[in-house]
């Protein structure tokens, strides 16, 4: 999950919640769109990698 920031980054987010805090863990800062984009299929390749 992608979020636009109040001060013009993205922030990638987890999919899921933290059960515990009920807040998604914070992937990453981005300044622009497509690096937050080419981040998550980074993070989602590596989460399937066997």
């Amino acid at each position: 999950m992608i979020r636009k920031l109040p001060s013009g980054e993205y922030r990638l987010y987890s999919r899921k919640k933290n059960p515990r805090t009920g807040k998604r863990r914070n992937l990453g800062t981005f300044k622009t769109r497509a690096e937050a984009v080419k981040h998550e299929r980074d993070v989602q390749f590596f989460k399937r990698r066997r």
